[in-house]
């Protein structure tokens, strides 16, 4: 789950983070007016999507607008404000369709010294969490990890301590800090591991994270998404969550206790367990054909589940043709077609579907599909199911 940058800001602040005073402004007048509270000679006027880039993207409607724009006068807030409301922002992360800008943030300047990358992931190989440092503030870091590989310092964390004090002053002379620099940065980075690790987050990222003029730190950019299998331990955060940055169909099949993700090709899969739909779309591809979504129902899919999974493949105008590749396991295969006919029913069908099935009762399942009197293409196995889903497509 992500959230916007001025969300993630407050959550911050109430951690103790440093970060600059902003606004949020859903209209032209009320940017104006944060403008005016915030009574400084600078403000940064920042577009609120959920993707990155946003000070090197530009509007769709109107091409000389960056995302993220400095502003020295009430008018100038205006004129930008005008621009940014409701026209769609297209960033090196959001693809060619870009997002609609519904909400900006409008945010005190500050007296930059130095600008710093900062970032917590979880790194499999390290077994756990750790904070990623760069003195490449501002540049993406996949640029910097790729073309300056030695700018980038990394440092394991224990998710029961944090980030320990002598680690962060590592840190913070390997990054050529000193005096009382070096002090804040250890306050810093050791608050931002306990917050990383306190919310269950699976990206923290401040880029930049900026030395002021009086040598503190702060953070004047925040990208925060948590960990979605583990929300349930977060209830508060319900209220932080943006659906109309959401893909609508992913939405829909959260809501149906499904996992979604939309794809460009165009066919449908439908199965049961991740890495059996990872198998899945590798085969389709190896055969020559384009996946056009994952969906796994999971171990214990029922009717109803099945029937809304059927409806989010088919509400996809690309899908031509669609794959249902299920081993019953706990689910025996025999319940699993109840379900599949009963969702045929209901849903109807206007393009080819191809069903393999393997697992507990799967002979008689086979024998339910062929006494159904459906249009329905059985597979022995993946391969073949594989190659007649994409044989489909030419015939």
């Amino acid at each position: 789950m992500k959230i916007h940058e001025y969300q993630a800001k407050q959550l911050f602040r109430e951690a103790g983070i440093p970060v600059p005073e902003g606004i949020i402004a859903k209209t032209v007048d009320e940017a104006v007016a944060a403008f005016e509270k915030l009574d400084r000679p600078l403000v940064v006027v920042k577009s609120q999507i959920h993707a990155g880039g946003r000070g090197k993207g530009r509007f769709k409607e109107h091409p000389e607008q960056a995302g993220v724009v400095l502003a020295r006068s009430a008018e100038e807030v205006r004129e930008n404000a005008e621009r940014m409301l409701g026209s769609t922002l297209v960033t090196i992360q959001t693809g060619e369709e870009g997002k609609q800008v519904n909400t900006l943030f409008i945010e005190q300047g500050l007296d930059i010294a130095k600008e710093l990358y900062l970032g917590c992931v979880i790194d499999r190989e390290a077994g756990g969490p750790v904070m990623i440092l760069s003195t490449e503030g501002g540049m993406e870091i996949e640029v910097v990890a790729e073309e300056s590989p030695e700018k980038i310092l990394s440092e394991p964390f224990s998710i029961h301590t944090g980030l320990l004090g002598f680690q962060a002053r590592k840190l913070a002379f390997k990054l050529g800090m000193e005096g009382k620099t070096v002090r804040h940065a250890e306050k810093f980075f050791c608050q931002l591991s306990r917050f990383f690790i306190d919310n269950d987050c699976s990206m923290t990222e401040i880029n930049p994270l900026v030395i002021t003029g009086e040598g503190e730190l702060v953070a004047l950019d925040a990208k925060v998404s948590f960990d979605d299998n583990a929300l349930f331990r977060h209830k508060a955060f319900d209220e932080l969550r943006d659906l109309t940055e959401e893909d609508p169909a992913e939405v829909q099949a959260g809501d149906a206790g499904l996992s979604y993700v939309k794809l460009d090709g165009n066919i449908g899969c439908l199965v049961n367990g991740a890495g059996l739909a990872m198998s899945t779309m590798d085969l389709i591809k190896h055969h020559g054909g384009e996946p056009a979504n994952f969906l796994d129902v999971g171990g214990g899919a029922n009717v109803d589940q099945v029937t809304e999974a059927f409806r989010i493949i088919l509400a996809d105008e690309n899908v031509k043709a669609v794959l249902v590749n299920i081993f019953g396991g706990i689910m025996k295969c025999d319940t699993i077609v109840t379900a599949l006919l009963e969702a045929y029913e209901k849903v109807g069908f206007t393009v080819p579907l191809v069903v393999r099935l393997e697992g507990t009762n799967v002979e008689a399942a086979r024998t339910m599909l062929a006494e159904s009197g459906r249009d329905i293409i059985s597979a022995t196995d993946l391969t073949d199911a594989a190659q007649k889903v994409v044989a489909t497509l030419s015939s």
